[in-house]
């Protein structure tokens, strides 16, 4: 830590001496929290705790009503918005209130709740077992299917009465969705409607630098990385924002965006990249980046893959990982894709959508990569107002 330290600090004194690294307007909001980010903008809020069936303590966050509108006892639509890898409750509101989905949902009237999945900063409590742990960091998107996303969704149908709610799910917030709706189907039929966005399923096509982790050979990556959290640092959070602060090499970050997530680079706000680089990542386990790993090199949409069939068959009473069935899920779904997305690569988002039995809506948008669905600044006008809209045609039907 402390040499990286230090190696920023020369790099700071000898780039405001050659005038390299002068240093961008900073956003107050760079260094908050998530909660402290919503009072910034003005909006009420409350966080609750969910427990899921094996012991994880999940923060949700509620933004009961818009800024400009006083709480009342009408009931709300309710919307849940899941994040996707790496990424926390907070990608939500990283832009100003018109740019953010979280609040420009909460200002069109609905009742907002942003939850989080195992292993990101914000989730890292369980009711016995030590975040320090091997045993915690046991967990893949398998957990996040069949515990988080059930444990959130009945903690937000018991706190607001409804019966129904909508699901907002973007990358592995929509994976997630697909594996819990098509495997319970209790759940499913608590959710109205299902908007994923950027959806990922299969990841056989996925390019950029996401693409070497299907190189990630279990016992070597154990070895390098250990068996608990990955991308959690923050030092690597202050480096980014570090870097993404300068005005000489600030395109840098974009550059960086481009080969991780696809390119569209007139769709970032760069004046706000030190608050995204302040967001992500925000960590999740070793084994979960393992069972993504496996993904790309199966190119199905299956659970994880323990190493032998002995393995297997203690965990699934199957030599084989089972797979997740898409087109089990019954939910009515709308997407909304990129042409330019390298991690929901149009391939696998047209062999998904044939696997989809009730897609109502798939809206592919030629120049958008894999962030601009939350982030992009024209994603209010082609993404979040269209969803308003889906949810005001059905509460009047």
């Amino acid at each position: 830590m402390w040499w990286l330290l230090r190696t920023v600090y020369l790099i700071h004194i000898f780039g405001s001496i050659l005038c390299l690294f002068k240093p961008k307007p900073r956003n107050p909001e760079a260094n908050m929290n998530i909660g402290e980010i919503i009072s910034y903008w003005g909006y009420a809020y409350e966080e609750h705790e969910v427990v899921t069936e094996d012991g994880y303590i999940l923060p949700i966050f509620r933004i009961p009503h818009g800024k400009n509108e006083s709480n009342n006892l009408v009931p709300k639509p309710v919307v849940c918005l899941q994040h996707g890898l790496t990424l926390s409750a907070s990608i939500w509101i990283l832009n100003p209130p018109r740019g953010s989905l979280g609040f420009f949902l909460a200002d069109a009237g609905f009742d907002m709740w942003l939850g989080n999945n195992r292993g990101n900063i914000y989730a890292r409590k369980h009711v016995y077992l030590d975040p320090d742990s091997r045993e915690f960091w046991a967990f893949s998107y398998d957990e996040h299917i069949k515990y988080d996303l059930p444990a959130t969704i009945d903690f937000i149908v018991n706190k607001t009465g409804q019966k129904q709610v909508y699901y907002v799910g973007h990358s592995q917030g929509a994976l997630i969705a697909f594996g819990a709706f098509a495997t319970n189907p209790q759940l499913a039929q608590k959710i109205k409607i299902n908007f994923a966005l950027g959806p990922v399923a299969t990841l056989k096509y996925v390019s950029g630098l996401f693409r070497l982790i299907e190189y990630m050979e279990p016992t070597m990556t154990k070895i390098v990385f250990g068996e608990k959290d990955i991308f959690s640092n923050s030092d690597v959070r202050y480096f980014a924002q570090f870097l993404c602060q300068r005005e000489t090499i600030g395109t840098v970050c974009n550059n960086l965006l481009t080969l991780l997530v696809g390119y569209n680079p007139q769709n970032l706000n760069e004046s706000r990249l030190d608050v995204y680089a302040g967001q992500a990542p925000l960590g999740t386990s070793v084994q979960n980046l393992l069972h993504y790993s496996q993904a790309i090199r199966t190119g199905v949409f299956q659970a994880y893959d323990w190493g032998s069939s002995a393995l297997n068959m203690l965990h699934y009473s199957q030599p084989t990982p089972p797979l997740y069935k898409v087109k089990n899920m019954m939910v009515p779904t709308a997407m909304w894709s990129g042409g330019q997305d390298i991690l929901a690569n149009p391939i696998d988002v047209k062999n998904l959508e044939a696997n989809i039995s009730n897609l109502i809506c798939h809206k592919k948008i030629d120049e958008y990569s894999h962030l601009d669905f939350v982030i992009g600044l024209n994603a209010p006008k082609e993404v979040f107002s269209e969803i308003v809209t889906f949810i005001s045609k059905d509460q009047s039907t």
